[in-house]
């Protein structure tokens, strides 16, 4: 009897509740947790939500900088639509997007191939395509990028020994946007690290067995490779398909604010940065903001839905 009361009594005693010093030493916890997240919740609220309601209100508004916003509701969302400009920006967006995207994947991909084998030197050969990646969309590499493909540059010259004249990509409306494709193409350090990674994770035992069974290297490189790492390449298209919708460096240093030649290189963000910098037509160029959101949204809500039908994941039961 005295067992179990002492059983009983300590069972209580546990059931309890926290006394006032625990309650305070977790209030005292919880304090300073969000002391240590305070700077990155008031970077959140000043430089990403702050900007962004403020920027949703303005694209309902005629704001030119220098006087107060007035409303005009639905305005700018339907000048767009009007607007030979703005319809031409999003035409060059969406063939730039259409052959960036598949053109700088299969050349990742051909790549990371070429490098999951073991060979001599295969360190340095990764870095040296990787490298490209690390320069980023500067201003400096498309100036020299630009001077590559000018008139009488390397490239022309290149091509004048095949036979091929140009006259320059840089001036030619018909190859000044497959330049900045090309230009996007040569930067596909990042996707081929993630091809990589992906190409690690196929088991050797699938080839091998294709291999016993006479499969040669195309067929088992589209029924195991692709099929295997299907999902790393949806998250490489989903990711270069979004960045290609914000090209505007490379873009704007070959082309300018108008989009030169003749407006092949007008993408979508440089007319944006036109109409809100150059015009003072920030209401405007508000409204394109989020109408490229939305736009993006679409897009990838699109990849998604089409993704059931291609992306192959471990355990799937289809």
């Amino acid at each position: 009897m005295t067992t179990i009361t002492s059983n009983r009594r300590t069972d209580a005693g546990s059931a309890r509740p926290a006394g006032p010093r625990k309650r305070a030493r977790r209030s005292g916890d919880g304090l300073a947790g969000y002391l240590f997240l305070s700077p990155w919740l008031i970077g959140i609220l000043l430089l990403t939500l702050g900007p962004m309601v403020t920027s949703l209100y303005l694209s309902f508004t005629d704001y030119d900088l220098f006087n107060s916003p007035q409303w005009v509701g639905l305005d700018n969302y339907q000048r767009m639509f009007d607007d030979a400009r703005w319809l031409k920006s999003v035409r060059v967006t969406a063939l730039y997007v259409a052959l960036a995207v598949p053109i700088k994947l299969a050349c990742a991909l051909a790549v990371a191939v070429l490098l999951n084998n073991e060979r001599r030197g295969r360190a340095f050969y990764r870095a040296a395509f990787y490298g490209p990646s690390l320069i980023g969309a500067s201003v400096s590499l498309a100036i020299v990028w630009k001077a590559m493909f000018s008139d009488d540059a390397v490239v022309d010259r290149l091509l004048r020994t095949v036979g091929i004249h140009t006259g320059g990509w840089a001036g030619n409306p018909d190859f000044s946007l497959l330049m900045l494709v090309l230009l996007a193409a040569w930067q596909l350090g990042a996707p081929m690290v993630i091809f990589l990674a992906g190409l690690k994770q196929v088991p050797k035992e699938l080839y091998e067995a294709a291999e016993v069974d006479g499969a040669g290297r195309w067929r088992r490189f589209r029924s195991i490779t692709l099929p295997m790492i299907s999902p790393v390449i949806f998250f490489n298209l989903l990711l270069e398909t979004i960045n290609s919708f914000q090209v505007f460096t490379s873009a704007y240093i070959v082309g300018g604010p108008n989009g030169q030649p003749a407006g092949t290189t007008l993408f979508y963000t440089i007319y944006l940065f036109d109409r809100g910098f150059g015009d003072y037509r920030m209401g405007y160029a508000s409204a394109m903001a989020w109408m490229l959101l939305a736009g993006v949204g679409l897009v990838t809500l699109f990849l998604f839905r089409t993704a059931r039908g291609w992306v192959y994941y471990s355990g799937d039961k289809r």
